[in-house]
């Protein structure tokens, strides 16, 4: 008989609580289950409000793991969900919105192991409040050039008037950051971060590209500003990463670059943070900017 939890007046059934879904490290959905329950604080407020995709891996990481967008009509009625009508063809899909710790274990509970959000919210799908650059390595990179190359965005993100945060993704890079008032469209705040992008590169051509043919970057760190297009999906912070040693996808406090890699935090590790360490985005949306502002300071420099 499967289990029940009631949170937040909610009934979720949970089921195969033994099924492995890290082989290397014999991490179980019941594992998966407490690791969302334990980030719940520090993750729903950066999920509150954004569409979600989500990567979803019933058979563990060694299986085939798909993305699911279209919530269909099979989740309970008390799971918030929007609908959003495809921009470039006919229909639409029914994304889920996860505000509540019992949406968030019911997905977990599906072996959701990745949650990936969108850079708006749904009650304004046409001003993206979040800039994010993707700091994306070949093989074979140095971490030491990794946090050089975020800081460099750091340092012309304060520059122009942005205020620069960090993650690491848990996967191969960082991101870099930025909170935005909504005053702006996709194309203008795309433009910018295409345009920030470019700066670094140029200051650094031989190790940085925005070449999207990964067949034009050879052994450069690619500064991928794609996140930044409508209905484009990050990380969240505090995901799960399908990949071995079950990293977590981490803000961080930009003094801590120094010590982190992408994938610094495990699950394990970052539990014991979080007892004793505030969420370091926890206060992101006290400094969203004015994108014309920071294109007028950009294109000043």
């Amino acid at each position: 008989m499967a289990p029940v939890i009631h949170l937040d007046g909610h009934d979720v059934a949970l089921s195969h609580l033994d099924k492995v879904l890290y082989p290397g490290e014999g991490f179980t959905k019941d594992d998966l289950l407490v690791h969302y329950l334990t980030v719940a604080e520090a993750m729903l407020p950066h999920l509150a409000g954004r569409p979600l995709t989500l990567r979803r891996f019933p058979h563990g990481i060694g299986g085939d793991g798909f993305f699911q967008k279209d919530a269909g009509d099979h989740f309970p009625d008390w799971i918030r969900t929007v609908e959003i009508a495809h921009r470039h063809s006919e229909g639409s899909n029914r994304y889920v919105v996860c505000e509540d710790a019992a949406t968030l274990l019911y997905l977990a509970n599906l072996s959701v192991i990745e949650f990936h959000i969108q850079t708006a919210t749904a009650d304004d799908l046409d001003h993206p409040d979040r800039l994010v650059i993707d700091i994306d390595p070949p093989d074979g990179v140095e971490v030491a050039e990794l946090r050089s190359v975020a800081r460099r965005a750091r340092d012309l993100f304060t520059e122009i008037g942005l205020t620069p945060f960090v993650q690491a993704t848990g996967g191969r890079g960082f991101h870099v950051l930025a909170p935005l008032d909504r005053s702006a469209d996709f194309p203008f705040v795309r433009a910018i971060a295409a345009d920030i992008a470019a700066r670094l590169a140029a200051d650094d051509p031989d190790r940085l590209t925005t070449a999207h043919r990964k067949n034009r970057r050879g052994d450069r760190i690619f500064l991928d500003v794609n996140r930044n297009g409508h209905a484009q999906t990050f990380i969240a912070p505090y995901s799960l990463r399908a990949r071995p040693g079950t990293p977590v996808a981490t803000p961080l406090d930009w003094p801590e670059l120094t010590r982190a890699t992408p994938n610094t935090f495990t699950t394990a590790k970052l539990h014991r943070r979080l007892s004793r360490k505030p969420d370091p985005w926890n206060d992101l949306d006290h400094h969203a900017a004015t994108p014309q502002k920071a294109r007028t300071r950009l294109d000043a420099r």
